[in-house]
């Protein structure tokens, strides 16, 4: 019995139609990359797991997927040895695209000019447990500049994801927040050397509520006291200005508290002056689990339909400090391709035109009719237009059936009639009409 084919779960096969689609977002948002004078860089799928292991936190680094060294390298091995992964998988798939670029940052220093602007379009992978809009396998659409503190970095990432989901139609909401704040408010209720634990845990607060945000606190040893003390700060309301005015007076007594105040009160102010339309929300529950963020994070929401982020990224002083490029201050966000691409499918914004490979198909008559449309068939083409012939000569019928399963919108109709006149019969399949055009304006009538 023949092995029924199949995929792992969290991974997908993309057709034709999903693919134009695809391409569609990838080409709207990396034109907006190039307009803010990002160059493209792409590293390879797999990395050292020296590489990757401890950037992401214990939860990042359990849904590391680990590659097998090749061959049978293994044999010889004991089952002590099999057992310790290092033993057998030194090398893992890329977990994201930031540690990549900081890899690749130190590597090349010394043929980069600083600030260094790259943006990167590749898939990545991740062990994680798949469900809606989460894949093992998926796209991530970064930018990132490196090598400046300049807050006008974070500003152009805003105006960034204006442009991107003004450029694909998608209404969002902006969050942010920045982890100098969650340090001073980690700070205040005494627990400074529990941030990273504070961090992870109300980073889930608009997911699972703040009562099981609270009970997570505790199970991460942190007092009821404390817990009390971050309520109130949590559920700070009001404009941005008025959530930091706030803020500054609950936790001013921390020095990196009120620097992350001030670099929001820049940002905003940048914000405000620009005029933009797309809405900035400082949102204090907003940590990214990230371990690498150090400044300002963000994070976008679709306004208008169900999903979790479809966009992120933040401030990272010293991601590359690691790899032996101390004091490298980087700032970058990722797009979501892959939830992108669901939120414009369940709200139908893909133009019609995206839908389709061919805009014109030529009807296969006979050998002779044959020479005749492939001459057209050039003129079209020469134009940029997308034509094509039907491949085998038959029933008109059947022909034309295939352009509606295509759904091409033009069918081109060269017989011995067409040919006699000098001029094409052009049958509009969406309309139901039909015009005969002459061969000499057949590009012009399409383009």
């Amino acid at each position: 019995m023949a092995q029924k084919p199949s995929i792992p779960k969290g991974t997908r096969d993309f057709s034709p139609l999903e693919m134009m689609r695809r391409q569609y977002i990838f080409d709207r948002i990396r034109a907006v990359f190039r307009t803010f004078g990002f160059s493209p860089l792409e590293t390879p799928s797999m990395e050292n797991l020296s590489t990757l292991l401890g950037k992401y936190g214990d939860e990042g680094d359990k849904l590391l997927f680990k590659i097998l060294n090749s061959g049978d390298y293994a044999a010889g091995l004991t089952d002590e040895e099999v057992r310790n992964a290092s033993k057998v998988c030194e090398k893992g798939l890329r977990y994201d695209l930031t540690v990549p670029f900081a890899r690749y940052v130190v590597q090349h220093q010394n043929e980069i000019a600083f600030p260094f602007k790259r943006y990167q379009i590749q898939p990545v992978w991740r062990a994680d447990r798949p469900q809606k809009g989460r894949y093992r396998e998926f796209y991530q659409c970064d930018v990132d500049v490196i090598g400046t503190r300049s807050l006008l970095c974070e500003v152009e990432l805003v105006e960034i994801v204006e442009r991107v989901f003004r450029s694909l139609n998608i209404g969002v909401t902006l969050k942010m927040n920045n982890r100098k704040i969650l340090y001073g408010i980690a700070e205040t209720i005494g627990h400074a050397d529990k941030m990273v634990d504070i961090t992870v845990a109300i980073d889930k607060l608009e997911k699972i509520g703040i009562e099981n945000v609270k009970a997570e606190l505790r199970g991460r040893g942190i007092d009821d006291r404390a817990i009390e003390k971050l309520q109130p700060i949590l559920e700070l309301n009001g404009d941005n200005r008025r959530k930091l005015e706030r803020l500054r007076e609950v936790i001013g007594g921390s020095e990196t508290g009120l620097k992350g105040i001030g670099e929001m009160e820049t940002i905003f102010g940048y914000v405000e002056r620009l005029k933009l339309t797309l809405p900035v929300e400082l949102d204090l529950s907003l940590a990214r689990g990230l371990n690498y963020y150090t400044g300002a994070i963000f994070e976008v929401k679709a306004n208008d339909f169900a999903i979790g982020s479809i966009c992120g990224g933040g401030r990272y002083d010293d991601l590359t400090g690691i790899f032996g490029l101390p004091n490298t201050s980087g700032v970058g966000i990722s797009f979501g391709a892959d939830r992108i691409y669901d939120v414009m499918t369940g709200l139908e914004l893909f133009p019609d035109e995206v839908n389709r490979t061919t805009q014109v198909l030529f009807v296969n008559l006979g050998t002779e009719e044959e020479f005749v449309s492939l001459e057209l068939l050039a003129r079209l083409r020469d134009r940029g237009l997308s034509a094509e012939i039907y491949p085998e000569a038959g029933k008109m019928k059947k022909q034309m059936e295939y352009a509606n399963r295509r759904g091409i919108p033009y069918v081109v109709i060269v017989g011995s009639e067409e040919m006699a006149q000098g001029a094409a019969t052009v049958k509009d399949m969406r309309q139901g009409r039909q015009e005969t055009v002459a061969f000499d304006l057949l590009a012009d009538y399409f383009g």
